[in-house]
């Protein structure tokens, strides 16, 4: 018999996430998100650091495109930051984003947080 382990999103997963109910300008419905909190918090605390994916790109400064002809295509919206539940959210992996994306994506919290890495 195999035993088949639940889930955990880590660092740089690019998941499918219900990002319902939502307010205002934030994103909404079934949508891919980048996850950039590691996989160790994210088993723990049962929560995760998700930034929403969208096709339509703008060209805003915070965008993030992710790596083009992958499995999926579009802009990290580096600016949304969520934490948000991902078991109660239905969590399921897409891919995994490069480490330059990663990097790009995580420069960008960073500056808008006004931090030092």
């Amino acid at each position: 018999m195999v035993v088949r382990r639940a889930y955990v999103p880590e660092w740089g997963d690019v998941v499918w996430l219900q990002f319902d109910p939502r307010a205002g300008h934030e994103q909404a419905g079934r949508r891919p998100a980048l996850v950039v909190s590691p996989r160790a918090y994210n088993r723990k605390v049962g929560l995760a650091l998700f930034c929403p994916v969208t096709s339509q790109a703008k060209g805003y400064p915070f965008e993030v495109p992710l790596q083009p002809g992958g499995k999926l295509e579009g802009v990290v919206l580096s600016d949304q930051i969520k934490s948000l539940d991902w078991r109660a959210r239905s969590a399921s992996r897409i891919t995994r984003a490069s480490r330059d994306v990663m990097d790009q994506v995580i420069a960008r919290i960073v500056a808008l947080v006004d931090v030092e890495p």
